[in-house]
């Protein structure tokens, strides 16, 4: 199959599972187009299925922001054409959804039917799509996808209850690639970079946004870390990580947290980590626990949104309310006191992280690409 993927291409949890989906298609002999700003940042060109088209929005004086979605769906038509692109798959209902439908309408004044599928990941719902401003393009845009997906089952309640949605949506969860996870043994050594023998490493990736509830990890580690030796690993970037700086000076906890930025080396960290912390206030799936549980690290986290689907409560890790930091450190230490213990957790994280693997989620995605393209024959 010809396909083209519409994503963010950015460190976000869309745009990872967008490129990664990708990628494992190309690998299995399908034509992968991916059309966007700018190129996705895990994005490896270094095969013949994997092309990159970038959608270069001309500035114009008339207009104070410019008009990406018209760039976009003129770079799809184009593509299309050019290509002979059988399908059309957008992650994001805005504006990835709406510029596809665009360029559908376009293409079938031409004689061209190019089936789309959206695939909802969440802030699209939850955040920006439910405001006024965009409810009604929202609601369009996805009752003219010709199919719809969702990450998780309950973004999908989410979706049905926010807007009046005609489609049905189907729940393809996303997915992690376990044959990826090997580090060369010979570097093993470079755990003392992060912390002692003796010192439990805790971990938390994230954009650091609010809805990350930032200073909630803070306060659950600097509980952890009265009781046992720790230290905390903060990964990412975003506009609440300067306060989280401050937080830690506050406490005195400064010299047993590390600040990483954007890193690309998540993997390393991961699999030297004994402890992942996502006391989101609410997340659509929980891409970054589900990457820590397959580096067999157990979670802690909310129990909001999707997450109760991909951490399994006294399994892979623990779920609490929103905000409870106390019955979070309580769990926490419960898993890291006792190595016994700890190392039960780590097998539990990596088993259920096992049912979510790229073999198993896949084919959900080709048979609904076949489907798509038999609609219009």
């Amino acid at each position: 199959m010809k396909i083209a993927i519409v994503c963010y291409p950015t460190f976000g949890g869309s745009g990872v599972v967008a490129t990664e989906l990708g990628l494992e298609l190309a690998r299995r002999g399908h034509e992968i187009h991916f059309i966007t700003y700018s190129q996705p940042v895990r994005l490896a060109l270094l095969n013949p299925n994997v092309h990159y088209h970038e959608v270069n929005v001309p500035e114009y004086p008339l207009f104070h922001f410019q008009p990406y979605e018209l760039a976009l769906s003129s770079k799809l038509v184009d593509m299309v054409k050019l290509y002979k692109i059988e399908l059309l798959h957008v992650h994001y209902a805005i504006p990835h959804a709406y510029a596809g439908y665009m360029a559908k309408q376009m293409l079938k004044d031409e004689g061209i039917n190019l089936p789309m599928i959206t695939t909802l990941h969440g802030t699209d719902i939850t955040l920006v799509g439910n405001h006024p401003f965009y409810k009604t393009a929202v609601t369009f845009s996805i009752n003219k996808s010709d199919f719809v997906t969702s990450v998780s089952q309950s973004l999908k309640e989410d979706t049905l209850k926010l807007f009046n949605i005609k489609n049905e949506i189907q729940v393809i969860p996303n997915f992690i690639e376990l044959d990826k996870n090997t580090i060369d043994p010979s570097i093993s050594c470079r755990r003392s970079v992060m912390a002692t023998e003796n010192e439990r490493i805790i971990t938390h990736i994230s954009n650091f946004r609010k809805v990350k509830r930032i200073p909630d990890v803070i306060k659950i580690f600097y509980k952890i870390q009265q009781e046992i030796p720790a230290k905390l690993m903060m990964v990412g970037d975003g506009p609440e990580k300067e306060k989280a700086e401050y937080l830690c000076q506050e406490l005195g906890i400064l010299d047993r947290v590390i600040f990483f930025g954007n890193s690309n080396e998540i993997d390393k960290i991961l699999s030297y980590t004994d402890l992942f912390l996502l006391p989101s206030e609410t997340e659509s799936f929980g891409l970054a626990a589900l990457e820590a549980m397959a580096w067999s690290v157990p979670v802690i986290s909310s129990n909001s949104g999707g997450l109760p689907e991909v951490n399994f409560d006294g399994i892979s890790g623990y779920l609490s309310d929103t905000g409870n930091t106390d019955e979070m450190a309580e769990n926490a230490l419960k898993i890291l006191k006792d190595s016994k213990t700890l190392n039960k957790f780590k097998e539990n994280a990596l088993s259920v992280a096992k049912q979510f693997d790229i073999e198993k989620i896949l084919p959900l995605y080709e048979e609904l690409y076949h489907k798509a393209i038999n609609k219009f024959l």
